[in-house]
């Protein structure tokens, strides 16, 4: 315990999935939490997004953890107000120590429209750097940044990629990027010692990952499957004996990067993905 104590963390996304998990963690740890999440639901996602109740929820277990939290609702598409509620965050909290900007959408099918790229490029890309870029004038020196990406990061376009449709490759597009964007940041920032990392998880026990599209798409042949149906399609892609990580998984790697542990390690690509892109030789 005390990992990231007296550390004020933004996550974006903060309502549900992995944004709570890591705000509940990080506040067990000893951090102050700006929790950020738009409660609304986006067209082009294809499924429900977080509600309020939920986003009050994450602000109650921090609370519950003996931290101060401030909640805010914003989209991370729109700059102007994510860097509102980034300062008023800030202000109230004394300044910002790490930012997880963890929003994003996976739409999945073959028979989306170009929309499903385009929005998930704004929500995956342009939202990540509106995150960051919101709160680089309130960064303390040493302070964290860590981009969230995924394993379709190093994933090269492949023919089942007109299966999972425009939604997936414009999520695959963002992550390729958010690679360089690691990289270059790190540089930028490494003169305040500041350090900028990325995570890279295979699929993990969200809602993103499991809802209707994503079934129906690994499951065509099956009128109403189901999250057990497509388990042996995911886990034949892992070199470990494993369908898919948790959310829990992804928080450990998140509070290293957060704690002062890895206070030298920056411009790094983590993968926490069973041994994935090791079998596909990526």
């Amino acid at each position: 315990m005390g990992r990231a104590e007296g550390k004020v963390v933004v996550i974006t996304g903060a309502a549900r999935g992995q944004g709570r998990s890591h705000a509940v963690r990080l506040a067990e740890e000893g951090a102050d939490i700006i929790a950020i999440d738009i409660c609304e639901d986006i067209d082009t996602a294809g499924y429900a997004m977080a509600g309020n109740d939920e986003l009050d929820e994450t602000a109650r277990l921090v609370k519950e953890a003996g931290r101060r939290v401030v909640v805010r609702h914003a989209d991370v598409r729109d700059y102007a107000a994510l860097r509102a509620a980034v300062e008023e965050g800030a202000a109230e909290l004394g300044g910002i120590d790490v930012v997880i900007p963890n929003a994003g959408i996976l739409p999945m099918g073959s028979d989306l429209p170009v929309g499903a790229f385009t929005g998930t490029i704004d929500v995956n890309l342009v939202g990540v750097f509106n995150t960051v870029h919101a709160t680089l004038p309130h960064l303390r020196e040493g302070a964290s940044v860590i981009v969230v990406g995924s394993i379709a990061s190093f994933m090269p376009p492949m023919p089942s990629d007109v299966v999972a449709g425009a939604g997936y490759t414009g999520y695959r597009f963002a992550k390729h990027v958010l690679v360089d964007y690691v990289k270059e940041l790190a540089l930028q920032l490494a003169p305040t010692k500041g350090r900028v990392n990325s995570i890279h998880p295979t699929t993990v026990d969200t809602e993103m990952s499991f809802n209707k599209g994503m079934f129906q798409t690994y499951r065509p042949d099956l009128e109403n499957p189901t999250k057990e149906d497509i388990e042996p399609i995911l886990a034949s892609i892992h070199a470990m004996p494993i369908s898919y990580v948790t959310q829990a998984d992804v928080t450990h790697a998140v509070v290293y990067l957060a704690s002062d542990e890895s206070r030298y390690v920056t411009g790094t690509q983590i993968k926490i993905d069973g041994g994935a892109l090791a079998l596909q030789r990526l």
